[in-house]
């Protein structure tokens, strides 16, 4: 079956850093684009980024760009996030994301910045 484990969340200073992790496992990892969404208290689950199957495309959301980087490691079946510059609204949990016939989703990872 379709597992995701986020793992690298925690309490940062704004300015800080972050690296998620998604290890993923039960299907064919290198053919399947992966996300990172996240998710603040009281709204709505957002996408933040995404990366196709081999790593060549990448996408975010306009309030990330420059800031977060996704990559994935295909050898690993595990895809990250790297969050540099944290603000106090990249607080949130962070969920990671694949289409297998289905969306999948992670437990979520707990992002806090916060001086």
């Amino acid at each position: 079956q379709v597992q995701l484990v986020e793992s690298g969340g925690g309490l940062v200073q704004p300015g800080g850093s972050l690296r998620l992790s998604c290890a993923a496992s039960g299907f064919f990892f290198s053919s399947y684009a992966m996300s990172w969404y996240r998710q603040a208290l009281g709204k709505e689950r957002e996408l933040v980024a995404s990366i196709s199957s081999t790593g060549g495309i990448t996408t975010y959301a306009d309030s990330v760009k420059g800031r977060f980087t996704i990559s994935r490691d295909n050898a690993k079946n595990t895809a990250y996030l790297q969050m540099n510059s944290l603000k106090s609204e990249d607080t949130a949990a962070y969920y990671c994301n694949t289409r297998v016939s289905r969306n999948y989703w992670g437990q979520g990872t707990q992002v806090t910045v916060s001086s």
